[in-house]
């Protein structure tokens, strides 16, 4: 376990104790002061080493606790997250001129998205804040997960979802027992209505960036990859971004295997927004540290985002990465769905086949020298949103008769 040194401000660099501090520096604000979670990492380096990791059997990302938040193991919910399948594709990679191209399946996680890494550990700060009501904002998967682990924790909790937040997502909500607030308006909308609340009574709030812990169960996602790839890793990571907690947590977590001396290099990390939702994309081009904001208007739910909470991280990490911020359209997402599932045997929801829609966009325009090893990670699973992934096909089943002549005439 690590215990966490200071956390400091991403604007001001005031640094605060865990104890002074639960969300976002008070100076600053919600939007330009998220916190960064800093650790004592000349105490942990004396005893985390690799080795340590080829003896440890634990088949999820509680393998790197001694890189996590936690401060008593024994609030861990028994629900494991992490160490998903990381796949080597040698057919797309010789059409598409890399070396090597990788594809992390996260949507094998228990809720079927990445972002359980983030919730199995908020619910642990959570339950070492003795937290009586939990919330979170969500365009569904954060909030599905948050659901299941909270439950679990025998945490009362009370989302707040968009109008148009898909079905099977709502499903998992409901039955994992959360109350459901479908706000009649955007996420954004949803996610400033769920922070009043949580401020108003008391709620323990895992929305996004404004709960600085989210990036540390998501960095696992670095971790694991570097591992799997043994410590070699790759030239470019592929992530599609929305709020942007899931890119700055993958930097983070590359660049502390790279301070402990695990890894010799960092990898390029190339942001991919809906270009419909793409505020992160415009500030990047322009070169700007400010974001505007912006009307989502893009059917991939779980990066329809206007108002990016973790905008400056998310920024940073792909500026000191060496990267980019790229956008693609529905229809250039609805193709890479198609191509995740025929090439891949994946099944991605649309906002998780954008890093791959980034990855053919980036080939085909040529911007990707020398043929580099590339990683792209698949955040969420197609069943998560259905209607969404039965876009990417104009094929329907073909009614028969029960017999082989119709079979046959049919075919």
């Amino acid at each position: 376990m690590a215990p966490v040194a200071y956390l400091e401000c991403v604007h001001c660099h005031k640094r605060y104790s865990p104890a002074e501090v639960m969300y976002t520096c008070p100076s600053c604000g919600s939007l330009y002061g998220t916190l960064d979670v800093i650790y004592d990492y000349d105490a942990i380096r004396k005893t985390f080493r690799k080795e340590n990791l080829l003896k440890d059997k634990t088949p999820n990302h509680w393998r790197y606790l001694p890189l996590l938040p936690i401060s008593n193991k024994d609030f861990i919910v028994p629900l494991s997250a992490g160490w998903t399948p990381l796949y080597k594709n040698l057919r797309l990679a010789s059409t598409w001129g890399l070396r090597d191209l990788w594809i992390k399946d996260d949507g094998r996680n228990p809720t079927a998205s990445l972002k359980d890494r983030a919730s199995s550990v908020a619910v642990v700060k959570a339950l070492e804040n003795h937290a009586r009501v939990a919330t979170a904002a969500s365009t569904g998967n954060a909030a599905s997960s948050w659901a299941a682990f909270t439950a679990l924790a025998e945490i009362p909790t009370v989302i707040f979802v968009p109008h148009n937040a898909p079905r099977a997502k709502i499903a998992q909500l409901l039955l994992f027992g959360a109350t459901v607030l479908q706000v009649q308006g955007t996420y954004d909308d949803a996610f400033d209505l769920c922070c009043e609340a949580a401020e108003k009574w008391g709620w323990y709030n895992r929305s996004t960036a404004i709960n600085p812990y989210l990036g540390e169960g998501k960095k696992t996602v670095a971790l694991e990859l570097a591992e799997q790839l043994n410590w070699e890793v790759p030239d470019y990571v592929f992530i599609p971004v929305g709020d942007g907690c899931i890119i700055q947590g993958a930097w983070k977590g590359f660049q502390e295997l790279y301070q402990l001396g695990f890894i010799e290099r960092l990898p390029r990390l190339v942001g991919v927004q809906a270009q419909g939702a793409s505020p992160l994309v415009q500030a990047w081009e322009s070169g700007s540290n400010t974001v505007h904001p912006q009307h989502p208007n893009t059917f991939a739910d779980s990066i329809a985002v206007g108002v990016p909470r973790d905008q400056v991280k998310a920024l940073r990490a792909v500026r000191q990465s060496g990267g980019q911020m790229v956008a693609v359209t529905d229809n250039e997402i609805l193709e890479a769905i198609a191509i995740l599932a025929k090439e891949c045997g994946i099944l991605a929801e649309p906002a998780a086949a954008a890093a791959m829609a980034g990855l053919k966009k980036l080939v085909e325009s040529g911007s990707l020298k020398d043929s580099p090893s590339v990683a792209v990670i698949v955040t969420g699973n197609g069943l998560k949103d259905i209607d969404g992934v039965l876009k990417a096909t104009n094929k329907t089943p073909i009614p028969v008769e029960k017999n082989l002549k119709e079979v046959a005439e049919k075919m």
